[in-house]
């Protein structure tokens, strides 16, 4: 890119993320639309595109701006994981176990594609096969009560009751909300609340 170009560029990447920090969102797209005609591939632009308009509740919009970004930089993990998110809004589950799955072939610490993953197989009814990415995302991510709460309702759904009282106790020793709402669903006991 020539030096007028850079320059140019760095002014409208500048003043995008000025915009977005005051919430003018529809600026900001304009001003990456600047940077995208000196660049059509520029990824900065078109991560910023597509998560700005998933933002502004545009999700195809931003499906279109992830694929355009994966066309140019087709390793990028995050970029997977966040087409899943918004398939997964859509109810494509199929479509955003795909994309999951890609985030996790790219990136298998990817600790939110392994729980996105899980909440889609849940979704479909397939509660057995939730149980290797929500105990993967759990390992990957101990102290999040989201991934342990989920792993319980699956193991409770599957008729597990060990399995579940295992998860629920361990849940009440770092987040006892979120067990007493098990112990409401799933009518256990944690040994350890009162």
């Amino acid at each position: 890119m020539p030096r007028p170009n850079r320059i140019r560029r760095w002014y409208f990447d500048h003043v995008a993320a000025w915009c977005v920090l005051f919430r003018r969102r529809d600026l900001a797209l304009a001003y990456y639309g600047k940077m995208l005609d000196l660049d059509p591939g520029d990824s900065l632009a078109l991560a910023s595109i597509a998560f700005q308009t998933a933002q502004q509740g545009r999700k195809r919009e931003a499906l279109a701006a992830f694929d355009r970004l994966l066309a140019v930089m087709p390793e990028d993990a995050e970029a997977h994981f966040n087409r899943g998110f918004l398939l997964q809004e859509m109810n494509d589950h199929e479509g955003a176990m795909a994309a999951f799955g890609q985030a996790i072939a790219l990136d298998p610490a990817h600790d939110r594609a392994h729980y996105g993953l899980a909440l889609s197989l849940i979704s479909t009814g397939r509660l057995e096969e939730a149980l290797a990415p929500l105990k993967r995302n759990t390992k990957l991510q101990p102290m999040s009560p989201f991934g342990w709460y989920q792993l319980a309702r699956v193991q409770h759904g599957l008729g597990r009751a060990g399995e579940t009282q295992q998860v629920l106790d361990h849940l009440a020793t770092f987040e006892p909300k979120i067990a007493r709402q098990l112990e409401r669903e799933t009518g256990l006991k944690a040994s350890t609340l009162s």
